[in-house]
């Protein structure tokens, strides 16, 4: 067996060991923490989860058009991060809605984001199939120092696109491609009103405002999304989580990343509960803070943070 042959076969049994350890994890904490009960929305969360994102759209229009970007900035963070609430949702099939209606979301999400959701889908569904694993693209930002994570996003994104191209079935293929058109017909009514315009009006001034930040935050989400949630995490604890509430409702409960790990069915409303009930059935599941406290930390010396600029802040 050549030297290649030996790294394809260890590489292949380093994937199928941390699969299984996975499971075995999974599975115990499957069998002592009762999550069924929390899958389900009433109408009134339903309709929450698809509205919210919109009103912080525009208003964050709204102050661009008036110029005044700092308040416009601090909208759009609001919407961007309750359009990926919404879309992380959508992946997982949790927002309690048809799958065609999923599916016209996440097109109408991509056209704003300025992003392919689709071929996110796919990389995403890979990233829980085998988390932090030798396939695992999207977590594979949580392995570098944080400097290098967020000064590798945008070349993340296109890694992003191009995994979920591959790993996509035809249909979702097609959808991913429809987005990138979408994408590129935005993009470019956008710049025919910038380059067009003799003097700039207010529909140019949102339109340039809008696509900037969301370039910004598309190219530097990863470092929150995925450096943020992750980093120096292992088989037994995948995923960080959050349990200062301020942090939790500016974040829409994005943070609850271990909770959504071990549990990807349960919608975002129902992550408290289930991040209560994990408390008390199985605490070394999430152990490990998104913003760090001591507490945590010296719960288990060998889940310290290596390389956390946020520990050696606040901790």
């Amino acid at each position: 067996m050549t030297g290649s042959q030996h790294r394809v076969v260890n590489q292949s049994l380093s994937h199928q060991s941390n699969t299984s350890d996975i499971a075995n994890t999974l599975k115990k904490i499957q069998q002592q923490v009762q999550w069924q009960d929390q899958r389900a929305l009433s109408k009134l969360q339903i309709a929450y989860n698809l509205i919210l994102p919109y009103p912080f759209l525009l208003l964050s229009w709204w102050l661009a058009s008036q110029s005044w970007y700092l308040p416009a900035c601090v909208a759009t963070y609001f919407f961007f991060a309750a359009a990926f609430r919404q879309a992380h949702d959508g992946y997982h099939h949790s927002l309690n809605i048809s799958k065609r209606a999923t599916t016209a979301i996440l097109l109408l999400l991509s056209t704003l984001l300025l992003t392919s959701l689709h071929s996110i889908r796919a990389t995403h569904m890979e990233h829980h199939r085998n988390p932090l694993g030798d396939s695992d693209v999207e977590g594979s930002l949580a392995k570098l120092p944080w400097y290098q994570a967020m000064l590798g996003g945008v070349k993340y994104r296109f890694d992003i696109y191009r995994q979920g191209l591959t790993l996509s079935n035809r249909g979702n293929r097609r959808l991913a491609w429809l987005e990138f058109m979408l994408i590129f017909l935005v993009v470019a009514m956008i710049a025919t009103s910038l380059f067009s315009a003799a003097t700039p009006n207010v529909w140019s001034q949102v339109a340039a405002y809008h696509l900037i930040t969301m370039v910004l935050a598309n190219a530097s989400v990863g470092v929150i999304a995925v450096w943020g949630v992750h980093h120096d995490c292992g088989d037994e604890v995948m995923a960080r989580t959050e349990r200062n509430k301020l942090v939790n409702a500016l974040t829409f409960n994005l943070l609850y990343h271990a909770e959504h790990h071990l549990f990807p069915a349960v919608p975002s409303n129902h992550l408290p509960e289930l991040a209560r009930r994990l408390d008390e059935a199985f605490p070394s599941a999430t152990q490990l803070r998104v913003i760090p406290t001591n507490r945590a930390a010296n719960a288990n010396d060998d889940l310290k943070p290596k390389h956390c600029p946020l520990r050696n802040r606040f901790a």
